[in-house]
């Protein structure tokens, strides 16, 4: 029996698919992550945007275009914000964004299975993808309900993973690469121990270790330091910023200023001064005007981010920001447009400084007879004459596609 187990949106849903995977193999299945026939589907859908939800429910069509009597199977935020909209497209098995784990039980039954509770964590279950990179989550969900995300109520409260759990995935996996990720990984918080002391057990890996999407308020002196023990930690942090305006900021539910961003920015840097600084940014907010947008694009100079993350503002029902009356979408397509070139260039900026310049890779995959992988900073590298899984040093070259050209250096 075959089943394909295909993943849209977040990393934290990758590694929960990674899990599901193990478990079906578990159960005998030969399993893909990619759309292809099979007699099994398992949908893990995303509800960060609506046009996410729309792709979501679009994949359950692809794959009965592989087989129309194949049994589909869907999980996810998008199935737990509205589990009516796919039973419709003749789902046989629905479940949510909580307790994916509890899935593989579900397998053989029919019906909508949506946990309810916020007080469940998915057992400990060591999912080995065929990627070099690994995904570790660390917590789930969110308690801070920001006026555009639907998120919080969809995986409901925050809540952590022990960290013996944590270390022993690792352990398990043995990874090149550790991404630390979540919904919220800032809140990450064992019995009163958080980041910082779960970054001090990772002491004794030889791994690099990278974090996912961090909260501002969670860059400490503390948390540096502990970064700093470690054998290989990579020098790039990702910082949600949402807005470049201290207005929008406030009328999103942000809690902090775009000084106190910037100010943490600065920390990081006396740490890492070469480091690699991303985020995501949120245009067309239904309280933004274009003087708040611009605030933006000059606070993504002063920051000088290496990558941006952009997204036109999507109205989520049930959420603070849907009260609001939105945008034309005409102004959100200009103001994506604008953010969009600001992006290109400061990412090209960043990329220039490298040139030349010797780093580290793990070489990830194979794309069009170029072997691929990241630096340490996250600049994507292609490489002639490499090997998959191959850490590697290389100086990068020229500017090629979305990263750059390097050759090995011996």
């Amino acid at each position: 029996m075959k089943a394909v187990v295909f993943t849209l949106g977040c990393k934290v849903n990758s590694r929960e698919s990674a899990s599901i995977i193990t478990g079906l193999r578990e159960k005998g299945f030969e399993t893909s992550d990619t759309l292809e026939w099979a007699d099994l589907y398992v949908i893990n859908t995303c509800a960060v945007t609506a046009e996410a939800e729309k792709k979501s429910r679009q994949a359950i069509s692809r794959a009965l275009k592989f087989n129309k009597d194949a049994k589909v199977v869907v999980c996810g935020c998008a199935s737990q914000n509205n589990p009516k909209a796919f039973a419709d497209k003749g789902v046989k098995v629905i479940t949510g964004a909580k307790a994916k784990d509890k899935l593989i039980d579900y397998i053989d039954s029919e019906g909508i299975f949506i946990e309810q509770g916020n007080d469940y964590y998915e057992k400990y279950m060591p999912a080995k993808s065929s990627r070099v990179r690994e995904y570790i989550k660390i917590q789930d969900g969110c308690n801070n309900f920001c006026s555009y995300c639907i998120i919080p109520y969809l995986r409901g409260r925050s809540r952590s993973r022990k960290i013996e759990n944590v270390v022993a995935e690792i352990e398990a996996l043995s990874p090149q690469e550790a991404v630390i990720t979540g919904i919220n990984v800032s809140a990450f918080n064992d019995e009163g121990k958080g980041l910082s002391e779960l970054l001090r057990t990772f002491k004794k890996f030889d791994c690099r270790f990278r974090f996912g999407s961090l909260e501002v308020c969670s860059i400490t002196k503390e948390l540096l330091d502990a970064t700093k023990e470690l054998k290989n930690f990579a020098p790039h942090f990702h910082l949600s910023l949402q807005s470049g305006s201290d207005a929008v900021l406030k009328s999103m539910s942000r809690h902090y200023t775009t000084n106190e961003f910037y100010e943490k920015v600065k920390l990081i840097r006396e740490y890492y001064p070469n480091v690699a600084i991303t985020t995501d940014i949120i245009v067309g907010y239904s309280t933004e005007t274009e003087e708040n947008f611009n605030e933006t694009l000059e606070f993504c100079d002063k920051v000088g981010f290496a990558d941006i993350h952009c997204f036109p503002y999507s109205v989520r029902e049930g959420t603070k920001g849907a009260k609001l009356k939105p945008l034309p979408d005409n102004v959100k397509k200009q103001r994506l447009d604008k953010l969009l070139q600001k992006k290109y260039k400061l990412k090209n900026d960043y990329l220039q400084k490298y040139l030349g310049k010797t780093l580290t890779v793990i070489c990830e995959e194979e794309i069009d007879g170029y072997v691929v992988g990241y630096t340490e900073n996250y600049l994507r590298v292609y490489l002639k004459n490499a090997n998959v899984n191959a850490f590697c040093k290389v100086e990068l070259t020229e500017l090629f596609r979305d990263g750059a050209l390097a050759k090995i250096v011996q």
